[in-house]
Parts: C-alpha cells; structure tokens; sequence
C-alpha cells in the first residue's frame, strides 16, 4: 500500500491551488446554471473496475517484454489494485480472470478486504489452453466435438462456483471462436453449437447473477467470428433470457463505427450491461482509455448519463488494456481518471437545450451544446473529489513519489510468461 504520510505530502503542496482552481471554475459553472458541488458528487459516485491481468505487462504478437516488479501472483495484482484504488479513490473493484488468478476464495476475500476491495465480473477463458484434456485450437463453446464444448461449458460453470464464493454478481464470456479461411467451418451450425453451450451456462447462473455476452469483430479468428457484432452478441442475449446482457469493448469494432450509436439501440433494446474500456487507432490496440478518442468516449457516455434512471439499466464498468510500453499502474490510473472525466462531462451538457435544437433541427447548436460540455475543464472536480476521498490529488506523482515499482521489483520476480489474457 502507498503510504498515507506520503499522499498527503503530495496533496500539501497541492492543496493551495487546488482550492484557487475549485472556487474559479465553480463561479464560471455557476454562470452557466451548474453547481458544482452536483458535479463534484458525480465524481465521487464513479466507480469502475480494474482488471486483474491489466497490472501485468502485456504483448503483442510479436515480443512480450517483462516489466519491473510485475505481479506474479493474484495475490500481487491485488497489492497493484489497491494501489490504484488509494490513489484515485475511482476502482473499488477487481476483475479476475480464470484460471490465472485461482487461488483459495478465502485467501482472496481476505486479501481484498485488507485493501478495501471487492470483486467485479468473473472472465473465463476458453481462448487459449491452460487446462483440460481438450485444445481449443478449433474452438471451445462451438467446437465441431461435444467433448470440447462441455469442458468449455465445465470452465464457465467453474468461474461461477468461485464467484459466488467472493462476491461476484456476473460472469463475462468472450471466446476467440471463429475460422481463419472461407468454407473451414459452417457458420450457421457453429452459431448453433455456441448458442447450444451458452444456455447449459446460462442454467449454471445463480438467481441473482448475470452473465454478459461480449463481442468482437476479429481476432484471432481474421475471416470470421462467431460473435463478430453487438447484433450477434444481442440475438445471444435475447435467446438466454432476462439475466443476459450485451457487453461492449470499446476497441471490439471496426474503425469509424459509431459505438454510442450502438450503445443507444442496446439500451432501447433493455440488453446492454456494461462496458470495457480502453481506447485504439486502428483495431483492437487495447491503448489506455481517452488517449486516441477521448470525444468519443464523451459521447458514449453522453447517452450513459441521458439514459439515467431507465428502468432495470445497470452497468458494469471495467478498464480492459494492454500495457506494453508504460508502467501498467501509472496507465490504469490514467484510464480510471480519463473515464472519469468523460462521466463528469456528460454531466455538464445542457440536455432541455439539446432536447430543443435536436427537436428544431438545429443541427449546429446540438453540435455546439456537447462541444461546451466537452471543452469544459473539470480537472479541479476530479482532484477535489479524489481529495476529500482520501485520495491523491496527483495520483501518478503521489505514486512516482512513493517509489513503488522500485519497492516491488526488488521483492518479487521477473515474469517471463503471460499474465493473463486481454479479451
């Protein structure tokens, strides 16, 4: 854990301006008809998970090249989210990924509870193998053999079991199913087999669970996917049942395609249960959150905040990232921070404003309306809600401050392998 007498060394010398920047930005706000107290209360009330795998180094196809003090143990990644969460006070959850992060669900509650966590969505993986007598090369739940498909099913059903053991409420499905050339498999008794095996799973659910259904247009399957789009991952959805939802992976499309418009049909539709977020240029690049399109990720949550206070609409938040080139800490931080920032934000559009041009077809101002909404800088919010939180004001200094990385690094070893999946 970092130090409190460090954060709140970090924050002395900070507090000062902070206070100057508040007050200023509260008396411009309130020109405008906001109170920034309201907006401050938005930000304390954010929360999104971080995933456990995210605090390793990650790879690419190529090369994975370990960093300093990488967890190697569930029981480290945890210690890394905890620091995460002291920082930010803005990710109270961890997301666990199986068989990667399987220990004893004692050991685990313990831990969590030591550092002021819970438990968000279990994942399984059926994407690589790691147990069991059959591979997954050419599938897991829509496999041709009935074989593989139950031990994929048996995996899921097992994520449950620990779950419930820890406090989760849903369980995440995403599988790398698909076929790499035209004619290798038939598509629509593939989706029939995946649609067979997720309803045994779906049987497996607690009263009180959900289970998501996360779709991906490519990857590792290049010519086709089993569940390519969100309209795929809807049908699958609708044919479960009313505790199946669609999740959405901000970097699971392809390039241009409007994601909040799809956010809006899955929240008409009453399907959609929550997101992973991360950010990318060209596909599934898995970059940290806000670093390519961060108006983009404004305006799905423009139609998160509209859509507030729809019946049964419940959302699950999680960072989803691949770390290669930065400390995975420090890019966790900034991802909970820039998600933040975009759910703020769409706090501040002037919605009776829009609802008017929108209805006058005044496409200028709707326009301008989100754009002043967007351009608003609301830096000293975040800080001020981080600080009364407990948090840091400056979370990545705080923790460059604190010497971490350097701590850890000497303690734990250097991880060669992977450390868990990005889905």
């Amino acid at each position: 854990m970092i130090d409190q007498d460090v954060i709140a060394q970090s924050n002395e010398a900070l507090v000062g301006a902070l206070a100057q920047d508040y007050a200023s930005l509260g008396e411009r706000l309130a020109r405008r008809g906001v109170e920034i107290d309201a907006l401050k209360a938005r930000a304390r009330a954010f929360a999104v998970a971080v995933p456990s795998w995210g605090t390793g180094t990650g790879g690419t196809r190529f090369a994975r090249f370990p960093g300093a003090g990488e967890p190697a143990s569930i029981f480290d990644k945890l210690d890394d989210c905890g620091v995460i969460q002291s920082l930010t006070q803005a990710t109270p959850s961890v997301s666990l990924h199986i068989p990667w992060d399987k220990a004893e669900p004692a050991d685990l509650t313990a831990k969590a509870e030591e550092l002021g966590l819970r438990f968000d969505a279990m994942n399984s993986n059926t994407f690589s193998d790691t147990e069991g007598e059959y591979s997954y090369k050419f599938g897991s739940l829509s496999h041709t053999e009935a074989a593989t498909r139950a031990q994929a099913v048996e995996h899921n059903l097992e994520c449950i079991e620990i779950g419930q053991k820890i406090g989760s409420k849903a369980l995440t499905v995403w599988i790398g199913d698909g076929a790499n050339f035209p004619g290798q498999t038939h598509m629509g008794r593939q989706f029939e087999r995946y649609l067979g095996s997720m309803k045994e799973i779906y049987k497996g659910l607690p009263e009180d669970w959900r289970i998501f259904s996360e779709h991906k247009i490519y990857e590792p399957a290049f010519y086709s996917t089993v569940v390519q789009d969100w309209g795929t991952s809807l049908l699958t959805a609708q044919e479960l049942g009313e505790k199946a939802m669609c999740l959405v992976d901000l970097g699971h499309h392809a390039p241009n395609v409007n994601i909040e418009m799809i956010v809006s049909r899955l929240i008409h539709a009453g399907k959609l249960g929550g997101f992973h977020f991360n950010d990318s240029k060209y596909g599934d690049d898995d970059l940290d959150a806000g670093t390519i399109e961060p108006y983009r990720l404004f305006l799905v949550w423009n139609e998160l905040v509209d859509a507030e206070g729809t019946p049964g609409l419940d959302l699950a938040h999680m960072i989803d990232q691949s770390h290669n080139a930065t400390d995975p800490i420090e890019s966790l931080m900034i991802s909970a921070m820039e998600i933040q920032r975009a759910a703020v934000q769409a706090g501040l559009v002037d919605r009776v404003a829009l609802a008017g041009y929108q209805d006058e077809n005044d496409a200028l101002m709707a326009s301008a309306t989100l754009r002043a909404a967007f351009r608003t800088d609301i830096e000293p919010i975040l800080a001020m809600a981080r600080l009364e939180a407990g948090g840091a004001i400056d979370p990545v200094a705080t923790y460059r401050r604190s010497g971490y990385r350097g701590q850890v690094a000497a303690k734990r070893p250097v991880v060669r392998g992977g450390g868990g999946g990005i889905v």
